[in-house]
């Protein structure tokens, strides 16, 4: 909390409207590195000519001449410490023996990383370019559309001052972007955080979600890998608090949030949304708030207002160290899919076709069915590849009879096909395929797999069972084959008929297994608010290491008050902006705990 004196306030009212060269000087420490841009204490004096003899001129005033290779009619001054440098310039403006006198300005070289695919981050600098891997339109937006880092990255890139918590599905802590910058949890915590999924002390996302939101965060900036977080330097802590699928509970998160709190978060991250008000997440929110702690979150993506009885909480939660966030698209529009309210969501932030670290590597294994020409899965008969007309394109498809569409399957028929796929090493798998059939009453088509080669029928797991017949085709149908990762994974499709004449049949289409495992040196491009709030916690994470005397009510009024106004959030935002980092870090907050008595 800051105070100040009635004498002290006065000096500030007297000095609102004076020009550069008188500039104020009541500021904070903070606001003197960022606002003024000059060394000081320091003026640069030149006279009119050498011979009205600089040196003595400024010994007579009490200053001292600062050595320097200047030309002999300017001198490099340093301001004796009881004179401020609003009145040493006054002084050297009233002696006619002066041209002109200056504060002593500072320069800087414009930090920017040298990570290899930084170039991609428009939300950091925003140059109109294209995103590669881009799955959201519009994919160009204008130069300087972006969160003004450029300029803030000038004064700070290190926020590892400020421990920020990211409440996921867990952070991949081995990421060669997200190493460097984890949390030492010591031995108690060796693995940089929690997880209160599975009750344990590892946080290894299993996701993706959680690492992606970390790095936009904290990804280790200027090590000329990968990409750059909001802070180059970060302490990032991972809380595992959503399961593999993205799913977390009111337990969870509760514990994430007290976990958080009571291991030195001062900023919370929780790109996470639920729609039933939680009084317990709520409390434990509220008790962050008395430990100091600014909690960031995500908006949604439903394109909802959520004042107008859809509603998203944690978001709609009235905190005053809770910040909501939504998302903007590369023109700076709000995002088609993100929600909005004049009520509780907060600022806006880039939120689409976002490039950051990635926990898992994918490899998709696809079958054509026409392999060479033929179909080169085991069969006992009736089925074969062959192409099926969709409109104006064609597929090839699995089919059973061979002339699918036309003609019927074999009656009191028990027909197999299956082939074996060799599965990478990973923690998921999963098969996917498209089915159109129509079949019989008592008729069936089953799928199986089994770990290894062989019928699957014959010694494996049925996935499912189709019968009757469907509209069209189906899908696609999705299931969990993880036990054949590293392995021989055999699958396969058995039509099943009774005595009575066949019917039209089965094609399978859209073959596909996907085995996903940890990678360390993986990047993705990913689209939501929950990309949105990370840049604002990111931002956080800077203001306090930067101003390490804010409040979290500080940070939340920083980021909100001194943000960009942007005509897609007005009357949709709580402040109708969208962060901007310079702008934030040379945000005064007005002094508090004031008490002033008139006669």
């Amino acid at each position: 909390m800051i105070r100040a004196s009635i004498a002290s306030l006065v000096a500030v009212f007297l000095l609102i409207g004076d020009d550069v060269g008188r500039l104020a000087v009541v500021r904070t420490a903070a606001a003197q590195r960022v606002g003024t841009g000059y060394v000081e204490g320091e003026l640069i004096v030149r006279f009119k000519s050498a011979a009205a003899g600089p040196h003595a001129a400024v010994a007579m005033r009490g200053h001292a001449v600062v050595p320097s290779q200047g030309a002999a009619n300017w001198v490099h001054v340093r301001v004796s410490p009881a004179e401020s440098v609003a009145q040493a310039l006054a002084t050297y403006r009233n002696d006619p023996a002066v041209e002109s006198v200056q504060p002593n300005y500072i320069y800087r070289a414009h930090a920017l990383p040298n990570d290899a695919q930084v170039s991609q981050l428009w939300a950091l600098r925003n140059t109109g370019q294209a995103v590669v891997s881009s799955s959201y339109s519009p994919n160009a937006g204008t130069a300087g559309d972006d969160m003004n880092l450029e300029r803030a990255w000038d004064h700070i890139t290190d926020c590892s001052s400020v421990v920020v918590a990211v409440l996921d599905s867990g952070i991949n802590y081995n990421h060669e972007d997200l190493a460097p910058n984890m949390w030492a949890g010591g031995s108690a915590f060796p693995r940089h955080g929690t997880d209160f999924v599975d009750n344990d002390d590892d946080p290894m996302d299993a996701n993706g979600h959680g690492t992606h939101v970390a790095g936009i965060i904290g990804a280790m900036g200027n090590n000329g890998t990968g990409v750059a977080g909001i802070c180059w330097q970060a302490n990032i802590m991972a809380v595992r608090v959503l399961d593999a699928q993205g799913f977390g509970t009111t337990a969870s998160l509760t514990q994430g949030v007290n976990f958080a709190v009571g291991h030195g978060a001062k900023v919370i991250n929780m790109s996470i949304g639920g729609a039933s008000f939680d009084p317990v997440l709520s409390a434990a929110i509220a008790d962050a708030a008395t430990k100091d702690v600014a909690v960031i979150v995500a908006a949604g993506n439903d394109a909802a207002n959520v004042d107008g009885g859809a509603a998203e909480y944690p978001c709609a939660f009235k905190h005053a160290n809770l910040l909501c966030v939504t998302a903007l698209d590369q023109q700076y529009a709000l995002a088609a899919f993100a929600n909005y309210g004049a009520a509780s969501v907060d600022v806006g932030a880039p939120g689409t076709n976002i490039l950051s670290s990635a926990a898992l590597q994918t490899w998709n294994i696809t079958d054509g069915f026409n392999t060479f020409g033929a179909l080169d899965w085991t069969s006992a008969g009736g089925w074969a590849s062959r192409p099926l007309s969709l409109g104006a394109r064609s597929i090839d498809v699995l089919a059973n009879p061979a002339t699918f569409p036309s003609g019927t399957y074999a009656s009191g028929a028990d027909q197999r096909v299956y082939k074996a796929f060799m599965l990478p090493p990973g923690t998921s798998a999963t098969l996917s395929f498209s089915v159109q059939h129509a079949l019989l009453s008592g008729d069936s088509l089953m799928v199986g797999y089994r770990v290894g080669t062989g019928d699957p029928f014959a010694s494996g797991a049925l996935l499912q069972t189709f019968t009757g017949t469907s509209n069209g085709t189906m899908g696609p149908f999705v299931y969990d084959i993880s036990a054949c990762t590293g392995s021989p994974c055999t699958v396969g499709f058995r039509l099943s008929s009774g005595a009575a004449s066949g019917a039209q049949g089965v094609a399978i289409s859209a073959f596909q297994i996907n085995v996903t495992g940890p990678s360390n040196v993986s990047y993705r491009v990913l689209n939501g608010t929950s990309m949105a709030a990370p840049q604002a916690s990111g931002l956080a994470a800077m203001l306090r290491a930067y101003n390490p005397q804010y409040t979290s009510a500080d940070v939340i009024n920083a980021i909100s008050a001194s943000g960009r106004p942007v005509a897609s959030l007005a009357g949709r935002t709580t402040s109708g902006r969208a962060i901007d980092a310079m702008s934030s870090l040379a945000h005064i907050n007005p002094p508090t705990g004031l008490a002033a008595t008139f006669h």
